[in-house]
């Protein structure tokens, strides 16, 4: 930054070196519109010579001064917030993202908190297991300065109560997506958010443990009408969201994972009253080929993740695959049941054409179904392939010769050798990325051949070994020491 004299004088008399020749800044102009009240220690500060140094952003508007702050990472903005009075007051006012540290004692810093950060409309508030957390006071408090809140996390929060849910809800009508994690605040708290929240649009529970009432039911209530997505994670009664799900018209994404209770007529009520949907995750539930038969009636479906559900199989993949024909993205962790297979992949190959993403965990299948896939689907972009003993490198040169529209790939576990990774690095001519692991008979001598064919391809490759390592003091015993190669960037889907 240029400096000036402390006193006024004229531009000529301004170091040219300091204060360019335009005087874009106006700084004579500045100086006599300066009253007594302003943040004058946003306009000069103090340098080691006993002059001031011009601020160059006291011309600068502050909605363009809240545009700079939103492109620095969440340090440098906390130190920027310390340089002066304004700076400090524009970082407050256009924050409107905040996540607290919430033990019992942010009470005391509640006023002033929320005084600097009075525009706030995504809050998240967590707790350790260690600590006491915010109660029912506090988060009705909360929510009264942040009416306009539209994102609520809670984690940890052990303290609230159906009292300080059912605040919250009164206060924040506005609320569009809650998350909330390891509370303990009931049925009673839970309906509160969906009876007052109307526009709520996405809705995710985990570890919820104040349900403990089977008979207690929450929902539809007046956020049905407008919720898009529900995931439910780790929950004993998760049985009692049923009527939200299955009121909630609008559903796009429903998720349930790690849930207890039989979920098929859930779902085959969710497949009678909402055709909508269309991302539907169930992992680790109870849930059989019934339950499967009644989210085929989703017919927009487009993913569909059936992960650690050893009770569906190839039956209840086929009813899916053969009513769900939009499915884009697909993903089956079938836990080695050996319940889904051939069948299940090949209805898939024969009905979804758009298929474009597709994920086999610990199934089995042979190259029938692969080279069906392969062949049918030929806007197949992304597939992984992990824990098949039954996948070699014919599979994967059927793979490299019929997917021209593949770019990644992962295989992990699987006994193929070089040769595999020769064939889809000749056969692929749109693949980008592929990650090898796990596969014993794949070496580190792939590498150099992978740079000299196909030096663009990003290949990740974890390589066991043994290496030999020996010492002159022991008269050159040598013993086997494992070391681990990791090649390029680990991607994921």
């Amino acid at each position: 930054m240029g400096q000036s004299p402390s006193t006024a004088g004229s531009s000529s008399e301004l170091n040219p070196h300091e204060i360019s020749d335009d005087d874009r800044f106006n700084f004579h102009s500045w100086l006599a519109n300066c009253d007594e009240d302003s943040d004058t220690d946003a306009e000069f500060v103090e340098n080691s010579t006993g002059g001031c140094r011009l601020d160059y952003t006291a011309d600068l508007p502050d909605d363009c001064l809240a545009g700079i702050f939103h492109f620095l990472s969440a340090g440098d903005r906390k130190r920027c917030s310390l340089v002066c009075r304004r700076w400090l007051r524009v970082d407050g006012q256009s924050r409107h993202r905040l996540s607290l540290h919430a033990p019992e004692g942010l009470q005391d810093f509640i006023p002033s908190l929320f005084d600097r950060f009075n525009l706030v409309t995504k809050l998240a508030l967590r707790c350790d297991r260690r600590s006491a957390s915010i109660s029912d006071d506090v988060l009705i408090l909360i929510s009264l300065r942040c009416k306009n809140l539209t994102r609520l996390k809670l984690r940890g929060c052990r303290e609230i109560s159906e009292i300080g849910m059912t605040g919250l809800a009164k206060n924040c009508k506005a609320l569009k997506k809650l998350s909330c994690g390891s509370c303990m605040f009931g049925t009673k708290g839970m309906n509160a958010i969906i009876d007052h929240c109307a526009t709520l649009e996405e809705l995710s529970v985990k570890r919820l443990r104040g349900v403990h009432d089977s008979a207690a039911v929450i929902g539809p209530g007046a956020a049905a009408t407008s919720l898009k997505s529900i995931c439910l994670k780790e929950l004993v009664n998760g049985q009692n969201f049923a009527p939200l799900i299955v009121g909630s018209k609008k559903l796009r994404s429903l998720k349930l994972i790690g849930c207890l209770g039989d979920w098929d007529s859930t779902l085959e009520m969710v497949g009678n009253s909402n055709s909508d949907l269309t991302e539907i995750h169930l992992e680790k539930i109870q849930v059989s080929d019934v339950g499967l038969s009644g989210i085929s009636n989703c017919l927009n479906l487009e993913t569909l993740h059936i992960v650690k559900t050893p009770e569906c199989s190839n039956i209840g993949l086929s009813c899916v695959a053969e009513r769900c024909r939009l499915l884009r993205k697909v993903h089956i962790d079938g836990w080695r049941t050996n319940n889904i297979g051939d069948d299940g992949l090949i209805a898939i190959a024969k009905h979804c054409p758009n298929l474009q993403e597709l994920v086999l965990i610990c199934v089995y299948p042979a190259s029938l179904s692969l080279t069906a896939i392969a062949s049918n689907c030929k806007n197949l972009e992304r597939l992984a392939l992990c824990g098949i003993g039954s996948i070699g490198d014919a599979e994967i040169e059927s793979i490299a010769s019929k997917c021209v529209a593949l770019k990644k790939l992962c295989i992990k576990g699987c006994p193929i050798t070089n040769a595999g990774i020769e064939a889809l690095a000749l056969g692929c001519p749109n693949l980008v990325k592929i990650k090898v692991k796990k596969c014993k008979k794949v070496t580190g001598g792939i590498v150099k051949w992978l740079r000299e064919r196909r030096g663009s391809l990003a290949f990740s490759f974890d390589e066991i070994e043994p290496t030999l390592d020996g010492d002159a003091s022991d008269g050159g015993a040598q013993e086997n020491v494992t070391v681990q190669v990791a090649i390029a960037t680990v991607w994921q889907f």
